[in-house]
């Protein structure tokens, strides 16, 4: 088979032609295979597509267009009104996306005892001085005071729980840069739970240079150095 082993980008498949070369065409987004309603995405058209399959075939069939061009992953789910950021809600946001942060890292190191593979030694020895620390705050829906009084008072806690997101982040090249594309998976997932992240991604590019550098992540959650 001469499409074995022949990569497409997302939005096109393997395609042999008369020569029997493999060459890549776009995936017709009426062959995408069946979806659940959980995996359906909202396109910055504002339409929801079944999948990403169905997403980026579109996208591809109208390579060269101006409407092409715009089309993008907006976030994972069906498309539904996300109401306005406000300037006092993107001031929080820090304070919850911090706190969520550690938590993942706590659940990592939990299901580590049982399954390891989430993190490696050396991050587990980081997160095992959080785990272990009786002053931190327990995995829950605090009120925004009670999270600012535990920053300030166990800021150690969250610094490693931001360095370590960015890293995650960065791997597309691993510049020490966050691009948009890098951006996308983490915004995606969370804009339907909270509708501030696309501001503050925004706002988090001080130089509007379309990349966040680890120094302007770190200022954007309060971290110092």
């Amino acid at each position: 088979d001469p499409c074995r082993n022949f990569h497409c980008k997302r939005g096109k498949v393997c395609h042999v032609d008369e020569q029997q070369q493999p060459r890549c065409i776009c995936q017709d987004p009426a062959a995408c295979p069946s979806t659940k309603d959980y995996e359906h995405v909202c396109g910055t058209d504002n339409k929801t597509y079944e999948g990403l399959c169905q997403l980026f075939g579109t996208k591809c069939q109208l390579d060269g267009t101006k409407m092409g061009r715009q089309l993008h992953l907006d976030y994972m789910g069906s498309c539904k009104f996300i109401p306005h950021c406000t300037d006092y809600e993107v001031d929080q946001f820090p304070l919850r996306m911090r706190d969520w942060l550690k938590n993942i890292l706590m659940q990592y190191y939990q299901r580590d005892v049982d399954t390891s593979g989430f993190l490696t030694e050396k991050q587990r020895n980081k997160v095992k001085k959080i785990y272990e620390n009786e002053k931190r705050l327990s995995d829950g829906d605090h009120p925004v005071e009670l999270l600012l009084y535990d920053f300030e008072k166990n800021y150690h806690m969250y610094v490693y729980p931001v360095h370590w997101q960015f890293y995650q982040l960065d791997q597309h090249p691993v510049d020490r840069l966050l691009s948009h594309s890098e951006l996308a998976p983490l915004r995606a997932s969370l804009v339907p739970m909270e509708h501030c992240i696309t501001r503050f991604f925004q706002e988090c590019d001080g130089d509007q240079d379309k990349r966040v550098s680890l120094k302007e992540w770190c200022h954007c959650f309060g971290i110092k150095r």
